[in-house]
């Protein structure tokens, strides 16, 4: 990934000459996803590319310790044994893992435990949500304090979400300074993503801003959305996050990770974005350093079709278990 993005200040100049021409990204979209999708081995490379960019998730308010450690253990070995045999991909087995596990604060120390009873904690960290999720309507006091217990519990990333009511009333400054302390919260080591949930701010020249202030404000990712609203990832919405991001980096120089999350579902899903990754930001935006994907059932559409490309017939989904 090289430097982390420290952030820069606060430029309202910038901010202010914002333009999104609509129509145009629209049009974008739709020819993205028209293109003639990927075949044969070339599909299951860009399959195998996926899953390893995916954040696997649990943010249900049933989560258990038991259903926390059969994430961690689907995270650390996503492809059944036979169907890692059936794609010549067993010698390299160890290394084909998801890029994170992610649950609720509560569950850090669950998830952090698993992953340290097979072996896998130095390879696969452990995400936490943080600051009021999924609303993010709770004192900045107790939102901070959520990220410094999910850190202490262990977590090595945290996904922030940002109080959306102060982008619809432009409210930059104060935007910028509460992202700026939920950095400091998460300390030196500890990856900070910042969920825009964007269904939920009224336009794409409020996104595109709003991606701006987080990396301003040393994001180091920026996501979507939590998954918990009515309208999530869409490629519209990435399109103007990503061109966010490029902008960032020519202007300050840092390279910022991108996070689409909320109603991924399907294989064909995962390849649509990694098409607009390639297209809008480059191939080393294709890595999990810089680009995740936040899904729960993703994971299983993409071993029914590896499990096609392999054996030349589809399996039903529930064949595909998560641990």
């Amino acid at each position: 990934m090289g430097d982390r993005n420290p952030g820069c200040e606060l430029d309202i100049g910038w901010l202010n000459n914002v333009h999104i021409n609509l129509p145009a990204i629209k049009q974008r979209a739709t020819a993205l996803q028209s293109r003639r999708a990927v075949k044969k081995e070339w599909q299951a490379a860009w399959l195998l590319r996926a899953l390893t960019c995916i954040d696997l998730t649990t943010l249900s308010g049933d989560d258990t310790s038991c259903n926390v450690t059969r994430l961690c253990l689907k995270a650390a070995h996503p492809l059944s044994p036979d169907l890692l045999v059936a794609l010549q991909l067993e010698e390299i087995s160890e290394k084909i893992t998801t890029a994170a596990v992610c649950v609720y604060p509560a569950r850090v120390k669950d998830a952090v435990s698993s992953l340290k009873k097979m072996g896998m904690a130095d390879k696969i960290p452990v995400a936490s949500v943080a600051t009021g999720f999924p609303s993010g309507q709770y004192l900045l006091k107790t939102r901070l304090e959520e990220i410094k217990a999910a850190v202490a519990d262990g977590a090595s990333e945290i996904d922030i979400v940002i109080d959306r009511g102060l982008v619809i009333k432009h409210q930059w400054e104060e935007l910028y300074q509460e992202i700026q302390q939920m950095k400091e919260a998460c300390g030196p080591n500890v990856h900070m993503k910042t969920i825009l949930a964007v269904g939920e701010l009224g336009s794409l020249t409020n996104v595109y801003k709003a991606s701006l202030v987080a990396m301003m404000a040393g994001s180091d990712f920026i996501k979507t959305s939590t998954g918990k609203e009515n309208v999530n990832a869409t490629l519209p919405v990435g399109i103007v996050m990503c061109r966010a991001i490029r902008d960032y980096y020519q202007r300050v120089g840092y390279k910022v990770g991108f996070k689409p999350a909320g109603g991924i579902r399907t294989a064909k899903d995962a390849l649509n974005w990694l098409i607009l990754m390639k297209e809008e930001l480059g191939t080393c935006w294709m890595y999990p350093d810089l680009f995740r994907i936040g899904a729960s059932g993703l994971l299983g559409d993409i071993e029914r079709q590896l499990y096609h490309y392999a054996t030349g017939r589809y399996a039903a989904i529930h064949e595909f278990s998560m641990g």
